[in-house]
């Protein structure tokens, strides 16, 4: 037994028997072998703190920095400087959920910050905070969709991350809600196949722009005929695109949700991303997380507080209109100063910077030979190509020159996604590199 950890034996065997698991290594089958095989884990049993910060600082400089162009929902993207300096400060790196108002002025003023900025780029109402990444939001959403229809089916695009498609699964199955999957055509969702399961028996529909195969997709047909049966349309949406696309309010999406991480938050940042949620005023009861609004204190100066939810609210287990209780806070100042730094025209710069450089690349690429299109349509950041060389050889090559390659899709196609930290000769050099490979 670890001397730090509470439970007993007993404990222990009382839990793994409640669960109907033999030992706790069970609970680890899903991990490699190699990796919990402790005799090939070579640690020092103890060094001095100079030793220490000796020996990570030699194995850190084993490390390739690479060039990303890879994507799949989580985007290198540029953080400006002015946000580590900011969010570092202990008043808000340290702080909890701001419960007592009185003495949380500064972070009820950002979140309300942050859900102002989420309404206008979304176009809705209401906007809250406290989510934890955009996958979490969707199957917030479908809460809110199968509570206030009072139906127990939800509906998913195809062409939805299918990570995020796992997660609703998962969340669906101990809420009893079925999952119907709306089939892709020509890699968009189909309607007219979404126009089939549309029956009335539909709380929602989830649709995704881009999508997962980097599609934009527009939902406003889809979302006018859930609409026509009573039904609630959910659009999830990578923010950084709405200064450019059409926004969730202008396709009739009732709820928008996503992953604030394309917003300048690092791909490695220790795990917190943050999920967001914007919806019309009529479904503002429903909403999950943290809202922040705007009064009058005693002397008539604008205050913030958190509002038309009670704490208890959250731990009242399945009767909750949510179980998500944490504070997501300090990723929501994180976005609140990436929005500010960039303001209205250096969201849009960026945005283009995005697609001008992606289109570079897919250019490039066709015109070596080596790879084929896919879809024909228009896409942001990400697309989809049919390699006629060895994926291998494409992931062998790039690594060595430093540079990751893209996501495997369907079993024979890559997915690459290229941002504005991409420079022309980072984009010509990789092309060049896939060019010069030889056909399978």
């Amino acid at each position: 037994m670890h001397k730090y950890l509470p439970q007993t034996n007993k404990d222990i065997e009382e839990m793994l028997n409640r669960i109907g698991v033999k030992n706790v290594q069970q609970l680890f089958l899903d991990v490699p072998k190699e990796i919990i095989d402790k005799d090939k884990i070579d640690i020092p049993s103890h060094k001095s703190e100079q030793e220490i910060y000796s020996y990570f600082k030699d194995i850190a400089s084993k490390n390739i920095p690479l060039k990303i162009f890879a994507g799949g929902g989580a985007y290198d993207h540029y953080t400006p400087s002015a946000i580590y300096a900011i969010t570092s400060r202990q008043e808000f790196l340290t702080s909890y959920t701001p419960y007592q108002a009185e003495i949380s002025q500064g972070t009820l003023q950002y979140i309300f910050e942050y859900q102002s900025m989420i309404c206008e780029l979304t176009g809705l109402d209401v906007a809250n905070a406290s989510l934890y990444d955009g996958a979490t939001s969707a199957s917030e959403a479908m809460f809110i969709a199968t509570s206030q229809a009072k139906k127990n089916v939800f509906a998913v695009s195809m062409g939805v991350n299918p990570r995020i498609t796992q997660v609703i699964k998962t969340y669906a199955k101990f809420r009893n809600i079925e999952v119907e999957m709306i089939p892709l055509k020509n890699g968009r969702t189909s309607l007219e196949e979404f126009s089939k399961i549309n029956d009335g028996r539909l709380a929602g529909v989830l649709t995704q722009t881009p999508n997962y195969y980097g599609l934009i997709e527009d939902s406003s047909e889809i979302n006018k005929l859930i609409h026509e049966k009573n039904g609630y349309a959910i659009s999830y949406v990578n923010p950084l695109t709405l200064g450019l696309l059409k926004t969730p309010s202008e396709m009739a999406a009732d709820i928008a949700v996503g992953d604030g991480q394309p917003l300048g938050i690092p791909l490695n940042f220790g795990g917190p991303y943050i999920g967001f949620m914007a919806a019309k005023t009529s479904l503002l009861r429903k909403m999950p997380g943290r809202i922040v609004g705007m009064s009058k204190d005693s002397e008539g100066k604008n205050c913030y507080v958190l509002t038309l939810q009670a704490r208890e609210q959250h731990i009242r287990r399945e009767k909750a209109v949510s179980n998500i209780c944490s504070n997501q806070s300090l990723m929501a100042l994180w976005v609140t100063i990436y929005l500010s730094l960039l303001g209205k025209n250096g969201l849009e710069e960026v945005g283009k910077l995005n697609i001008a450089n992606s289109h570079y690349l897919y250019e490039l690429l066709l015109k070596t030979k080596k790879f084929v299109k896919v879809y024909d349509d228009n896409f942001f950041n990400e697309f989809v190509v049919r390699p006629l060389v060895k994926i291998s050889s494409i992931e062998k090559i790039l690594a060595k020159n430093g540079m990751s390659s893209g996501i495997v899709v369907d079993g024979k196609n890559l997915m690459f996604a290229v941002t504005e930290k991409r420079t022309k000769e980072e984009i010509e050099k990789f092309a060049n590199l896939l060019g010069g490979l030889d056909y399978e």
